[in-house]
């Protein structure tokens, strides 16, 4: 696959994995929404590397890949976003490991804090890279 079929599959995915975040929050299915909107914020940083010429990580870590477009970009918006929704990443990170190895239930209110900060790590990704 070329980068650019890459980078557009990545995407894709991300919007299909927000999607399906949605759907599970409104059937109240929390513990897979948390997972889904992990999912689509990890292909959606991974993405925006390729966009920039960069081999992503093979990581499931999403504050890493912050970490690696700060360093890339030198932007302070992606410090910034960081450290604004750093227990929330933390919260993203963990529903991706609970989601195979432990029982972690999420409630409503955890998850539509998790989507926001997806929305705003995202748009601000967005605004560095377009």
């Amino acid at each position: 696959m070329v980068k650019r079929e890459e980078y557009e599959y990545l995407l894709r995915r991300s919007r299909q994995f927000f999607e399906t975040a949605e759907i599970q929050l409104e059937k109240g299915f929390y513990d897979l929404a948390a997972f889904s909107l992990e999912q689509s914020l990890q292909l959606f940083l991974k993405a925006a590397l390729l966009k920039l010429g960069l081999e992503y990580p093979r990581t499931h870590s999403v504050r890493r890949l912050l970490e690696l477009l700060h360093e890339v970009t030198g932007r302070d918006e992606i410090r910034d976003v960081i450290q604004e929704y750093i227990l929330e990443l933390g919260l993203l990170e963990d529903a991706y490991i609970a989601s195979r190895y432990v029982i972690r239930d999420y409630g409503c209110d955890e998850v539509l804090k998790l989507k926001k900060a997806v929305e705003e790590v995202m748009n601000a990704v967005r605004r560095v890279t377009d």
